[in-house]
């Protein structure tokens, strides 16, 4: 079993920065791929990056892609999500998301992630 819980959600103007960050329970961390997804009003929820078990291999959404950075942290039970150049378009609840996986092949699919957070609000304002 894996809990998580996302932080470092908030309101900021549009080409301003965030960091997420998600803390995982549990002492195998490691053994699993971690994802960002987010769900704006009225919208399915969305990937948005994904990282490998060891952090070796990224993935992100053509949408986010040269703004946002996913990284994590395995000492720390934490992946992270640095937001930069924010739009109005990236308002959203951030979800992050764990598959469990020791392979360096990243899904986008939300039903291949075996647990999620509560999720965070992102608001951009123009």
């Amino acid at each position: 079993q894996v809990q998580l819980v996302e932080s470092g959600g908030g309101l900021v103007q549009a080409g301003g920065s965030l960091r997420l960050s998600c803390a995982a329970s549990g002492r195998t961390f490691s053994s699993y791929a971690m994802g960002w997804f987010r769900q704006a009003p009225g919208k399915e929820r969305e990937f948005v990056a994904a990282i490998s078990w060891s952090g070796g291999s990224t993935y992100y959404a053509d949408s986010v892609k040269g703004r946002f950075t996913i990284s994590r942290d395995n000492a720390k039970n934490t992946v992270y999500l640095q937001m930069n150049s924010l739009k109005p378009e990236d308002t959203a609840v951030y979800y992050c998301a764990a598959k469990s996986s020791r392979g360096v092949v990243l899904t986008t699919k939300r039903y291949e992630y075996n647990y999620w957070g509560q999720g965070t609000q992102v608001t951009v304002s123009s």
